[in-house]
């Protein structure tokens, strides 16, 4: 009974050392097995454990002051841990369970319904897997495949007229970039990286004995792990002060070594999104597809080329796609709304604005549909799971270094459970052998 009740003692006062900030941060209860030090062994953790039991079995100080004993005499022979599970276990199957514990109070909130139904609303539209700017370039080929007529110019010269394609000043832009098109004002973006090999999806991660690593994860519980994301990470516009690199979320999506390198990748997303939904609004709409094709009217009979007409017509509702879709940008990263599909009412640019669509960005409100971080979670919802997995211990290890006392901080080092093996002595010579798992959960 002694040897169980020391044994329950330690490997309690084991488990009591968990990493404080980790806890604060992230609600997460794993005991860093460096101790805040270089030496990243479980060794440390082993003879944590033994100390504990050693002083468990000694005498108080009183006592050994009055010269008392004990009735048994009871020593440490030996402690070791012969299993562990850590948090990146079985692909980070532990820190998942750790977080599904942590959030097991709470209720799937109604924001998580909402992202699954427009991810639902995006892909039966087919806006994640429609290029426009694939169709843009293969219309533009037919066009530059098309040989136009000749003048004899001032030096007797014969040289091939411009068509003079409207079209070509948009598409000019094309080049500049997303991100660069979309915000102005570049000193809004954060200027933080980081070196990826540091962090544990970037190396050779620590592992336990598969003690305790398995966890099958139903879709509910994804759902509760997807809250966790957005209750833990910053994002573009809510930024934590906690945080090393700023855009986590956008970490999560992308997993670039910079804010700036994750916020672009957003940005190209946003806009192939943007495009496919303003294409699919702009080519069914009758007085918008009449005038592009008026205005490719008179081009091509000017320039005598008529069999470039409908070339044309595409040319231009192409760039004025494009020119909207960076306007919904534009609107997005100044915190304004745009709505998923478009109406009459909510399509921005007319088409001479489409020309000098840059003129025309000032972050305007619809009054109507999704804002930046709403986009944002379904781009979040719709990256691979382990991906995720692993790029949030990433940003845990990040936030956790900037901690006093933490600068050594690796993820794949933080114990969740453990199997212990204590064997007590006598001054008598009998001997006490016991083996428990002990941890968090268990």
């Amino acid at each position: 009974m002694k040897t169980e009740c020391v044994a329950d003692i330690s490997m309690n006062s084991v488990l009591a050392e968990y990493n404080r900030q980790l806890y604060e941060q992230y609600g997460l209860l794993m005991v860093d097995t460096s101790y805040g030090t270089e030496n990243h062994t479980i060794v440390n953790t082993e003879e944590h454990l033994r100390n504990y039991v050693q002083k468990n079995l000694e005498l108080s100080l009183p006592g050994r002051a009055l010269g008392r004993n004990t009735m048994l005499g009871m020593y440490c022979k030996d402690a070791r841990i012969s299993g562990s599970s850590f948090a990146t276990d079985n692909g980070g199957a532990v820190l998942n369970r750790q977080i599904l514990s942590y959030m097991g109070a709470d209720i799937i909130g109604g924001a998580v319904s909402q992202v699954e139904e427009n991810v639902k609303s995006l892909k039966e539209a087919e806006l994640d897997t429609t290029d426009v700017n694939e169709m843009a370039r293969e219309n533009q080929e037919q066009i530059d495949a098309i040989e136009l007529p000749t003048i004899v110019n001032e030096d007797g010269e014969e040289e091939q007229i411009s068509l003079g394609n409207p079209a070509d000043t948009v598409n000019s832009q094309r080049g500049i970039g997303a991100l660069n098109l979309a915000v102005r004002d570049k000193s809004r973006i954060s200027n933080a990286s980081v070196n990826l090999t540091e962090y544990a999806s970037h190396r050779e991660q620590n592992k336990g004995t598969g003690l305790s690593d398995n966890l099958d994860i139903s879709l509910p519980q994804r759902a509760l792990i997807e809250q966790y994301y957005y209750e833990k990470c910053g994002y573009f516009g809510e930024e934590m002060d906690k945080s090393l690199l700023k855009y986590q979320l956008e970490y999560l999506a992308f997993g670039q070594n910079s804010d700036y390198a994750n916020l672009e990748k957003v940005a190209e997303m946003l806009l192939f999104w943007r495009q496919a939904s303003n294409m699919l609004y702009l080519f069914n709409c009758r007085a918008k597809v009449d005038a592009a094709d008026l205005a490719a009217s008179l081009l091509t009979a000017v320039m005598l080329v008529p069999e470039l007409k409908e070339l044309v017509k595409y040319s231009i509702l192409f760039a004025w796609t494009f020119a909207e879709s960076i306007i919904d940008l534009n609107t997005l990263f100044s915190g304004g709304r745009v709505p998923l599909f478009k109406s009459d009412d909510t399509w921005n640019l007319g088409l001479e604005a489409m020309f000098s669509f840059r003129d025309h960005m000032g972050g305007g409100e619809c009054g109507e549909g999704l804002y930046y971080k709403d986009y944002l979670r379904m781009i979040v919802f719709m990256t691979n799971f382990d991906k995720k997995t692993q790029r949030l211990m990433d940003i845990m290890e990040m936030d956790i270094r900037k901690t006093v006392g933490n600068a050594e901080f690796r993820i794949d080092h933080c114990l969740d459970c453990f199997r212990a093996e204590i064997e007590i002595g006598t001054s008598y010579g009998y001997e006490a052998r016991i083996e428990r798992v002990y941890g968090y959960e268990e």
